[in-house]
């Protein structure tokens, strides 16, 4: 660890075991299962985001294979923005730092307004903006208190999440038909032809929100009680875990009827379930109870995530040093998950005032989020290669299997997913540059307080 992290008050405490690093890769990501990524079937059909789906899991896979040989080696709370920097200076590292930064930030407003429609849909007395404010106090306050305690609570609300799927997948397994799943399954037609091939690229974004975040795990790496061994457990029982549920939940609810009443709709989960228990199972309740879970664990996953970015680019004076204290009690990086849960906070009640392609901007923040993830790939891929030539004595504990083969089948996944969500996005894409050009202004103004970064941290 460099010298700007060896001051007491801006140390982490190792104390995550192998379990609640799984809980964490899983919780962060678990969300996506429950909505978001039937929208893929309006554009492509069951079958058409199949094939988009599987692409994904593939580029997930290779990338989380890959990306756990930087994690191990570089065990450091600011994940891509560590690996970037090493390989390629301070500008990579800015560029990766930035971009993990956006795709955290931007992702818990959207899961908290959805947290609070779904409680307005139960309460209708509860304003959802109100009950999205008290998600994030409830979970910043659970975050601050302790590392352990959030871990273990996200093991429990993760194994609620899991145990739901299941239970939703055993419920319509009964009235599951293939012939539902297939039928007008290449965007509306029975049968392939090229005219389906732009709706499949056009899904990307929705496949992709299948796994978003997993690499989130990065960021609790100095706080693992041994990363070089729990660290490559977690990542790759995390994608399997995720990989399995995807295609499961989306089989099951494609078979239970008309899929194309599930298309464009944020609950295909419980309208799935409906089409084979009826409107009022006691079955469908329980789904719609605990669906809560799901949506809670990704929420406080990304917490965790977003403030150990915000924690280590202060920490290497990329933001202010006054965001890298660690609270003497607690040992949690408390002003960083402030800082984080501000700017979502913020998000939340601009969302009527502020709107993107005529769109409001909480329908925006996943893109966004999206595009700082994807960006982060990129970088950690080509990181990965510069490492190999450039540091080949560098211990690593896990090595990439078939190196070279697959970081580079997830550079050119990630690659096409960039060109795919910058046809169909260009104006939140060139929002997001602006944002990267504006944070690079930054960077550029303060390199000299950077340059005596570890003599502002230790004063502070």
């Amino acid at each position: 660890m460099n010298a700007s992290s060896s001051g007491q008050g801006h140390t982490l405490k190792p104390v995550l075991s192998t379990l609640q690093l799984w809980a964490i890769a899983v919780g962060l990501v678990i969300s996506g299962e429950y909505f978001g990524w039937s929208y893929g079937w309006a554009s492509a059909g069951t079958l058409g985001f199949t094939v988009t789906a599987l692409f994904i899991a593939a580029m997930y896979a290779t990338f989380i294979f890959s990306f756990t040989e930087l994690t191990t080696s570089i065990p450091h709370a600011g994940g891509p923005f560590a690996y970037s920097k090493r390989a390629f200076g301070p500008v990579g590292g800015y560029l990766a730092g930035a971009a993990t930064l956006i795709e955290f930030v931007f992702a818990p407003p959207a899961i908290a307004l959805a947290i609070g429609a779904y409680l307005n849909v139960q309460f209708p007395n509860i304003d959802p903006k109100l009950a999205a404010l008290g998600a994030y106090l409830v979970f910043m306050t659970l975050n601050i208190v302790g590392v352990q305690i959030a871990a273990t609570f996200e093991l429990f609300v993760t194994l609620l999440a899991i145990f739901e799927l299941l239970v939703f997948m055993g419920v319509v397994a009964p009235g599951f038909s293939l012939a539902n799943f297939t039928k007008g399954g290449w965007a509306g037609s029975d049968g392939f032809s090229m005219a389906a091939v732009p709706g499949m690229f056009a899904a990307i974004p929705f496949a992709i929100w299948f796994f978003l975040a997993i690499e989130g795990v990065a960021m609790a790496a100095e706080e693992a009680k041994d990363p070089k061994r729990s660290i490559p457990i977690a990542y790759i029982t995390g994608i399997l875990t995720l990989v399995v549920l995807a295609i499961g939940v989306m089989l099951f609810a494609g078979g239970a009827g008309d899929w194309t009443k599930l298309a464009n709709i944020n609950d295909p989960l419980p309208q799935a379930m409906k089409l084979i228990v009826g409107d009022n199972s006691n079955w469908l309740h329980m789904l719609v109870w605990l669906g809560l879970f799901g949506l809670v664990a990704s929420f406080h996953g990304i917490i965790l995530g977003y403030s150990r970015q915000i924690f280590a680019l202060a920490r290497e004076g990329y933001l202010p040093a006054y965001f890298a204290r660690v609270h003497p009690r607690f040992k949690t990086p408390h002003r960083a998950i402030l800082a984080g849960g501000v700017v979502g906070i913020a998000a939340i009640y601009s969302d009527e005032l502020i709107k993107i392609g005529g769109q409001t901007l909480t329908a925006n923040i996943v893109t966004m989020s999206v595009f700082g993830a994807i960006l982060m790939y990129i970088l950690s891929m080509l990181s990965l290669f510069r490492l190999r030539r450039a540091e080949a004595g560098l211990e690593r504990p896990f090595r990439a299997p078939l190196y070279p083969y697959f970081p580079a089948f997830a550079l050119f996944g990630a690659l096409v997913c960039m060109a795919t969500m910058i046809y169909y996005n260009p104006l939140i894409f060139g929002i997001f540059i602006a944002l990267l050009a504006l944070g690079y202004a930054w960077f550029l103004a303060t390199a000299r307080q950077r340059a005596e970064g570890a003599a502002a941290v230790a004063e502070f």
